[in-house]
């Protein structure tokens, strides 16, 4: 436990490192790095003994990440099908030695992590002011990581009924909604901070207390795809017979154990704010 704490201090004094250059290619370059850091955990999860399929991920990642920055207008989609491409010749020619079945499992999990850091990615774009994007960002954070721990603390002081247990023994239904309701307060909470700090966005000013249902609304959703996503990581993990996906955070495991619940998270928060600002364009 000890441990844990003194990996969770380091990490969250990282995390906010990292959000001093929020708005800058640095910001970019982490999202990258930790996003091929997480797709080569999945590469190694699934054993696949062919090291030009990860190499491959390397390029297209950067390109996805850095590319729009520093090239803009520049166009992802034929760098994202010679991805698939090369993958699929790869199989054709390691047939023998290279498992289909590994490499969609291990496409699977690359596509949650790219869609999960990206998206943190595109969320800062969404906005006029540099507060808002952090707002978003900050919820899916909130939302993922306070969730698992007040579904944790719940389900210790209350958990006696097994949510999954052939996938995840240790998860019960009263942590589960702990974290549904530890997600809730913490939206509505921050929410509340930056309203005081930088104003009322639009959306609030029109809605009042509706926007602030809706917050919580989307809070235990995010909660739900946080638990889904948790749960699918474990169910990888025993296919894969392994325990954890890395050993980058004592204590915690990896950088999938640590992102398995934001995996899900982030990609509908993104879905959220685009038809929010759907929505604004038409107030």
């Amino acid at each position: 436990m000890k441990t844990r704490i003194i990996t969770s201090i380091v990490g969250l004094a990282v995390l906010a490192l990292v959000l001093v250059f929020f708005q800058t290619p640095i910001y970019n370059l982490v999202l990258a790095c930790v996003s091929l850091i997480a797709i080569h955990e999945a590469y190694e999860a699934f054993q696949i003994r062919c090291k030009p399929v990860f190499a491959a991920f390397i390029p297209a990642t950067l390109w996805l990440f850095l590319g729009q920055e520093l090239f803009p207008g520049s166009v992802m989609w034929p760098v994202l099908y010679l991805l698939v491409l090369f993958l699929a010749c790869a199989v054709i020619a390691r047939i023998h030695t290279l498992s289909f079945a590994a490499v969609s499992g291990m496409m699977m999990l690359a596509g949650m992590i790219v869609a999960c850091f990206y998206s943190l990615l595109y969320l800062r774009s969404c906005f006029e002011q540099t507060w808002e994007s952090l707002y978003a960002v900050l919820l899916v954070l909130a939302f993922a990581w306070g969730g698992d721990s007040c579904a944790y603390f719940a389900g210790c002081a209350l958990g006696k009924h097994k949510l999954a247990p052939q996938v995840s023994p240790k998860k019960t239904i009263e942590g589960a909604v702990g974290g549904i309701a530890g997600s809730v307060v913490l939206g509505l909470v921050i929410t509340a901070i930056f309203t005081a700090i930088f104003g009322p966005n639009r959306l609030l000013e029109v809605y009042g207390a509706g926007y602030y249902v809706s917050i919580a609304l989307v809070g235990a959703i995010s909660s739900v795809l946080g638990i889904l996503g948790d749960l699918t990581a474990s169910a990888v993990k025993r296919q894969c017979e392994i325990k954890d996906y890395g050993t980058i955070f004592p204590g915690h495991g990896g950088i999938l154990d640590r992102f398995d619940s934001v995996m899900l998270i982030a990609p509908f928060i993104t879905i959220c704010v685009f038809l929010e600002l759907m929505l604004e364009f038409n107030v």
